[in-house]
Formats: structure tokens, C-alpha cells, sequence
């Protein structure tokens, strides 16, 4: 088999799993570029964000965005746009799409329709020659660090502090704005896998039967306690509903977001790295040596 050859089945591959993961969800995904569905685009984020007056894109930037070759998605269920995603190219050299912002309408979450986003993100990016795509996620929203680690197999490579500054919407609120960036390396194995709905999520009880130990975890108040950073697997809690407790108790929240963070970087300065995600709220850190 040619190494064209090659390509080209991977190619076929992911462009069979964006059909397959819509069809799934019950939406026609594709490019946006005209107008009336960018100003559409606009007013989904608007909505799911709670910007109205200062939406997370503007129309002109979007259009500017399409004119330049980046790219703009949508889910449509029928005639309507229930989910957008906008990414743009890196630097050159680095062979790299950055997904900026993606968002569905609240009433069809849990139909998969993010999944089904990323998937025609990730052929629209292969037929280009693209073979990474990344992004950044909040690290406390415990389901979207599962959907970014687990059903899609993208890999945390950076912690980033605050990384947007102050946001002030109805999903960020005045917490501040921690990132965790991720790779999501289109071809390999664990991707093609992921893509296709096999999944592999960490657990924690069979992390601490293995001999993981809990560097983060959850005190008799309910928010972080401190625990050991010297096992060679690590389990790093986080909050069930860090949108919730924002709400009820930005204290808390606030405690929780500096816990992770001191853990997390602490961690990744001596070596270790976010290699997976339990569901219940775990993430899974290893040191290689």
C-alpha cells in the first residue's frame, strides 16, 4: 500500500465517522460562510453565553475568519442552527487548526451534537493537509474535560492561568478563567478509535487499587483537600458541577479553581502529565519515570 493510498483511507475513515456521528445526533453538520448563517452563528453564542450586548464572536470577524480560509461550522436540526464551531489556523510551520470557541443550544444537550461538530472539524482539517487541531477547556467543568479527554482522545499539554482574564458571562461568571490546552492529533490511533465510539475511561477505583494515589480530593465541607504529590499515578478531583457551585457558593468555586490549579501545575512542573479522566470527576495524572 502506497503511502497516498494510506492517507487517503484515513482520509475516507474520518470523513465516514462525521457522517455517522451526525447522522447519530439527528443534524446536518457543514461550512458556514454566508452571511445570514454567520449572523446566526452570532446570536446561538449569544444566547448560550449570555452576551447579547457583547457577544463571545462579531459578524465581521466570522466573515472575515471565512474569507481567510478558517473555518466555521454548524448543526443544523432541519432549518435550525442548534451548534456552531469556529477555529483558525496556526503559524505555518506548525501544521496546527486552534478550535476557539464551540457551543450548542442548551434544549439539545445530550443528543452528541458537540461530538458530531468535532468530528466534520476534524475531516474538514484532514482534507487540507491539517494533522492537529487545538483548543483550550475550562479544567474544573468535569463533563467537558470527559468529552475532550475521553470521547475524543485529545491530550492536555498545558495549564494555562487565567487565561482569558475576566469574562463575566452567565457560564464563566467572575470565576477566572483557567485553561487547560489540548492536542488533538488527528490520525492517531487513539483519535481514529475515539472517533469511531470506542472509548477508554479512566476509573478511579481501579486507578487506587492499581496504586494511584489522591493528590486532590474532596474534604467533609465539600471543597478541595490537599493530599499526597509523590505516587507515580496521581488522581486530581474536581467539582460535580463547578457551574452550579459558582452559583450557590463562588467562595467555594474560587477555592476549588486555586486547589486544581496549585495541584495541576505543581504537578506537570515535576513531570507528570493529564493522561486521562473518570468520569465521576478524576483526572488521571502520570509521571513517566
Amino acid at each position: 500500500m502506497t503511502k497516498l493510498t494510506a492517507v487517503d483511507a484515513d482520509l475516507d475513515q474520518a470523513v465516514q465517522a462525521a457522517d455517522a456521528a451526525a447522522l447519530a445526533a439527528g443534524v446536518s453538520v457543514r461550512e458556514l460562510s454566508d452571511l445570514a448563517d454567520l449572523a446566526e452563528v452570532v446570536r446561538l453564542y449569544a444566547t448560550i453565553w449570555g452576551r447579547t450586548d457583547n457577544p463571545p464572536m462579531s459578524l465581521e470577524l466570522l466573515r472575515a475568519f471565512t474569507k481567510a480560509g478558517n473555518y466555521v461550522g454548524g448543526a443544523f436540526d432541519g432549518d435550525r442552527l442548534v451548534g456552531a464551531c469556529v477555529g483558525f489556523f496556526h503559524a505555518p510551520t506548525e501544521d496546527a487548526l486552534h478550535s476557539h470557541i464551540a457551543g450548542v443550544a442548551p434544549d439539545v444537550v445530550g443528543r452528541h451534537v458537540g461530538f458530531a461538530l468535532k468530528l466534520h472539524q476534524r475531516a474538514w482539517a484532514m482534507l487540507r493537509g491539517v494533522g492537529e487541531i487545538a483548543w483550550t477547556f475550562d479544567p474544573l467543568v468535569s463533563r467537558n474535560a470527559y468529552f475532550n479527554i475521553v470521547k475524543l482522545a485529545a491530550r492536555p499539554v498545558e495549564y494555562l492561568p487565567n487565561f482569558y482574564g475576566a469574562m463575566l458571562d452567565t457560564i464563566n461568571g467572575e470565576d477566572d478563567s483557567d485553561r487547560l490546552l489540548v492536542r488533538w492529533r488527528l490520525r492517531d490511533p487513539e483519535v481514529v478509535a475515539a472517533c469511531a465510539g470506542h472509548v477508554h475511561g479512566s476509573q478511579y477505583d481501579e486507578e487506587v487499587a492499581a496504586g494511584a494515589v489522591v493528590a486532590l480530593g474532596v474534604g467533609a465541607d465539600g471543597g478541595p483537600q490537599a493530599g499526597r504529590l509523590d505516587g507515580r499515578v496521581l488522581l486530581v478531583g474536581v467539582p460535580p458541577d463547578i457551574a452550579a457551585l459558582r452559583a450557590a457558593d463562588l467562595d467555594l468555586a474560587r477555592r476549588w479553581r486555586a486547589a486544581v490549579r496549585e495541584a495541576v501545575t505543581a504537578l506537570v512542573a515535576d513531570g507528570a502529565r493529564v493522561t486521562g479522566f473518570d468520569r465521576a470527576g478524576w483526572y488521571v495524572m502520570r509521571r513517566d519515570s
